[in-house]
Formats: C-alpha cells, sequence, structure tokens
C-alpha cells in the first residue's frame, strides 16, 4: 500500500521495528488486556501489509494504527483483525474506518474470503464502526476477555467472481 493523506491524516503500512514502541503504546491505552512485544511482532512481522499506520499529517505523530492477519480456515481464507485504536482526540474524524477499509482492501487484494474479529459487547463505538462497514454479529462469546466482559464475534464474507461457463 502507498502512503497518501486524507483530511490531514496520512496514512503508511508498518515499515520497521523503530515504530513498535509507538503502536504498543497506542494500543496500550485502549485494548482491554494487556499484550506483549511479542504478540505484536507475532502479527506485524509477519503480516507487515496489513498493519496500517495513521500519522497526523502535520506533527507526524501516530494516532491510529489496525494489526491483521490472514490463514486459511476451514477452507476459506481467512482474514482477522487483531487490534484497531485511534486516539481520543482524533476520534470520530473517520479514521478507524480508512484504517478498516484499508486493512480489508489488502485482505481482499490477497485472496481473503472473509474477515472476522472480536470485540467487546460493551464498545458501542466499536460495534456502530463495523457495523456501518458491513459486519455482521456471528455470535456472543461468554466472559472472553480477561475482564469478564462477553465479546461479539463480527464477521463479513465477499463473494468471489462468479465463475463464468466456458465455450
Amino acid at each position: 500500500m502507498r502512503s497518501n493523506q486524507v483530511n490531514g491524516i496520512r496514512y503508511d503500512t508498518y515499515q520497521d521495528e523503530s515504530q513498535m514502541q509507538a503502536i504498543m503504546e497506542l494500543f496500550a491505552k485502549d485494548l482491554s488486556e494487556p499484550y506483549s512485544i511479542y504478540t505484536y511482532r507475532y502479527f506485524i512481522n509477519n503480516w507487515p501489509r496489513l498493519c496500517v499506520l495513521a500519522f497526523d499529517a502535520s506533527s507526524n505523530r501516530m494516532v491510529g494504527s489496525i494489526v491483521c492477519k490472514l490463514d486459511n480456515h476451514r477452507g476459506s481464507y481467512r482474514g482477522y483483525i487483531a487490534m484497531l485504536a485511534v486516539e481520543d482526540g482524533y476520534r470520530k474524524k473517520g479514521i478507524g474506518s480508512q484504517l478498516v477499509t484499508r486493512a480489508i482492501n489488502t485482505m481482499k487484494e490477497d485472496g481473503c474470503d472473509e474477515v472476522v474479529l472480536e470485540t467487546e459487547v460493551t464498545n458501542k463505538g466499536s460495534l456502530a464502526l463495523y457495523e456501518r462497514l458491513g459486519f455482521i454479529k456471528d455470535k456472543r462469546l461468554c466472559r472472553y476477555y480477561l475482564n469478564g466482559v462477553d465479546a461479539f464475534r463480527l464477521k463479513i464474507f465477499f463473494l468471489k467472481d462468479p465463475v463464468q461457463p466456458s465455450e
């Protein structure tokens, strides 16, 4: 993915380890569970194209990120959104939607059939964002998080190009 700018926010993919600390700090503020550097490295080093970063173009400060992966799952090629965060002062500006859309577009380019994620049932902002983008609730996962909160598994499916009959 090439770097580009929308409404004063520059979007780019992960470049190198020098960005790791800022990514970890951004997610540590928002995620309901702590992750070790090894978890971040697992996702980001294996799927660097699926780590999209958002920077305030005027200050070059990282203000949002999404971290994803792709895997085979029961006969389909499944994308997984592991983490999404946008700094408080930058929310409600379309940054989360941009990050998710850019990651999904990359997954689709790579042949992805579906994308899944989990989010807390109490996270109304997250649920609204993903439902606006076409995700549906697949199932409720009881006490999914360490804090005891339930999660919804959300999914979006992609239609493949129909097979054309041969002549």
